[in-house]
């Protein structure tokens, strides 16, 4: 009915693009301004966008986008969860270099042997993912682990808790370094990682 057709618009979450956490040139020369206009401005946007229109059209359970996207299949499912994993990895990155708290870093060896065979597993991970997809260090089953997904993929739908990740859809890096993902990923890693966001992720439980 047009009545009932109305009232669930009414009802329906509408989100908004987040802005990034820096300005569009803070992660220069690693990441290019000309990325992230395309990359968030473009892109998250229009998986923003699109989540919108699909749930204005039909019933969706949850509120929040973590909500949706633990609920949700098929296009409504892809777009929330790409929503959510775009701005998860902004904040995964970081406009100045840093390196592991002592703490976390030991936590990384623990549970990896040491934190540069993290390195190469994380590393591993990204450039061994077949077409797009994402590298994600995670805490599950009270230990750290990698994992990587394909498309939109994420840990967090599976209520696994996610410290950082790092895009390797094509468009994450081909403007900066066309089909060399590898030399992206290691600039990554050794200079743009939030290793902040990580720690609080490990120690405030969010990022799941």
């Amino acid at each position: 009915m047009p009545g009932s057709a109305a009232r669930q618009a009414a009802q329906a979450p509408h989100f908004e693009l987040p802005p990034l956490p820096y300005p569009e040139d803070a992660l220069a020369p690693i990441i290019s301004a000309e990325t992230l206009q395309f990359h968030h401005g473009k892109h998250h946007k229009k998986y923003v966008d699109t989540l919108n229109e699909l749930i204005g059209k039909e019933h969706v359970q949850g509120r929040s986008l973590e909500e949706i996207v633990r609920s949700s299949t098929g296009k409504v499912f892809n777009n929330a969860a790409q929503a959510w994993n775009h701005d998860f990895y902004w904040h995964c990155l970081s406009p100045k270099e840093s390196q592991p708290s002592e703490a976390l870093r030991k936590a990384l060896a623990k549970d990896f042997g040491s934190f540069d065979a993290f390195v190469d597993k994380l590393a591993a991970a990204a450039n061994g993912q077949f077409g797009s997809g994402w590298a994600w260090l995670v805490q599950k089953d009270g230990r750290l682990d990698v994992m990587a997904t394909p498309n939109a993929e994420t840990p967090m739908a599976k209520g696994i808790r996610c410290l950082l990740t790092i895009d390797v859809w094509e468009h994450a890096y081909y403007i900066d370094y066309r089909n060399q993902r590898d030399k992206y990923v290691q600039q990554l890693i050794a200079k743009r990682l939030n290793w902040e966001f990580a720690e609080r992720n490990l120690n405030s439980g969010s990022g799941s």
